[in-house]
């Protein structure tokens, strides 16, 4: 299922020559929205036994290095996205993500921070490239977000993670996968935190 990545990790040998070619799947035979994404039974999995947590107080740093954390942000929902540019999944939903900070962005903030463990080096140009509108690109070069249990930090296993928290910083829950952002199904998500 083209729903999530692992963490970052050595990767498999390529089958070599024609003779392995077929035995991959296709991408085409998945079933797939408009955008690419997994469709309405193909998405993401929520989670929601973390509802409550508090914003994880880990530093993440922008393009020019600055550490920040997500208090900066609070006062309103907050949407946080853990990617990285490997991981197919998160590259297809970044520009529903866009999309949702452009169409929400007096109601939510959109926060995207990368978990490429070569941070900037690697962000920086991958973002020049593919140009976001209005998201802004922060950096976990540590996986600080990723590797936390459920107390202070996200906690996840794999990416994309998207974690939604209310105006006070609390948790109201998790899509573990990727998630067309623009469809009918993450408004519904997204109004149970937008309250």
């Amino acid at each position: 299922m083209l729903g999530s990545c692992d963490k970052q990790s050595a990767a498999p040998a390529q089958p070599q020559g024609e003779a392995n070619a077929s035995a991959a799947p296709k991408l085409e035979s998945l079933p797939v929205s408009h955008t690419g994404l997994p469709g309405p039974n193909e998405q993401g999995v929520l989670v929601d036994k973390f509802k409550g947590q508090p914003l994880p107080s880990a530093d993440f740093l922008n393009l020019n290095g600055k550490g920040i954390t997500l208090a900066k942000f609070k006062g309103r929902p907050i949407l946080l996205n853990l990617w990285a540019t490997w991981c197919g999944p998160c590259v297809l939903e970044m520009p529903t993500l866009d999309t949702l900070a452009q169409q929400q962005a007096d109601k939510l903030q959109v926060i995207v921070i990368s978990q490429d463990m070569r941070g900037r080096d690697i962000v920086g140009p991958w973002w020049a490239a593919h140009k976001p509108v209005l998201l802004q690109p922060y950096t976990d070069p540590e996986n600080h977000m990723l590797s936390g249990l459920n107390g202070g930090d996200v906690g996840s296993g794999s990416l994309p993670t998207t974690v939604l928290y209310d105006k006070n910083g609390k948790e109201v829950w998790r899509m573990m996968g990727a998630m067309d952002w623009t469809s009918p199904r993450a408004s519904e998500l997204l109004s149970e935190g937008m309250k």
